[in-house]
């Protein structure tokens, strides 16, 4: 008799048991899907936080470049400088300038007057050569219209700040690249490989505009 009880209790053991073997997956999974909620949560949060402040900081910039354009004399209307405050910062951001630089290099070119023609023929805010400017208007795919589109204020500032980001490119140098955007690149370049002294002075002149905006 002592033996068969022994196997009986061996066959079966007590319930207790089983019930803590059986709840345990179940633990598990709740306590995975809490966390996933949880961590769901928390990147929603901070992925809005982050959203929000990127759209204030926007706004702001843009705010600040009105404010400039606004102090300026020139021959906009005002709707089209609040316009313009948006394209100046848009395409500053999409080429990595500061768009306070922009606006330095605006100030110098053309002292913010939209049909501004200098004496070798640059037009426009940014001051572009037609001949280089229709070939940077096929270049980002702008219909090219000769005047119509140099004196359009948001292609000029388009054109002008991709053909500067162009030069930073190709001589990997601010001051270089704002050389070229005044002198012209083939000049520039040809000074380099003479190893002549390559004139740097629109680079500062546009930077202490820079610091009085």
């Amino acid at each position: 008799m002592e033996l068969n009880e022994g196997l009986i209790r061996i066959e079966h053991p007590p319930h207790p048991e089983t019930y803590k073997k059986n709840r345990f997956p179940l633990f598990c999974i709740l306590r995975k899907g809490t966390l996933f909620i949880l961590i769901f949560i928390l990147s929603f949060h901070f992925s809005t936080s982050s959203s929000g402040f990127n759209f204030n900081q926007r706004e702001q910039t843009i705010k600040e470049i009105l404010e400039v354009l606004e102090r300026q004399p020139t021959d906009l209307a005002s709707v089209t400088k609040e316009e313009l405050a948006e394209v100046i910062y848009e395409e500053a951001i999409r080429y990595h300038h500061d768009p306070k630089f922009i606006l330095a290099l605006i100030a110098f070119e053309s002292s913010f007057q939209n049909w501004s023609v200098s004496e070798r023929g640059a037009k426009g805010l940014m001051q572009i050569m037609p001949y280089v400017a229709e070939s940077l208007a096929h270049e980002l795919g702008i219909e090219w219209s000769g005047d119509r589109t140099l004196f359009n204020p948001y292609l000029n500032i388009k054109m002008g700040s991709y053909y500067l980001s162009q030069l930073i490119k190709e001589f990997n140098d601010l001051r270089l690249a704002s050389a070229a955007y005044n002198y012209g690149p083939t000049y520039i370049k040809s000074l380099k490989e003479k190893n002549e002294r390559i004139p740097t002075h629109y680079f500062y002149r546009i930077r202490t505009i820079y610091q009085t905006l």
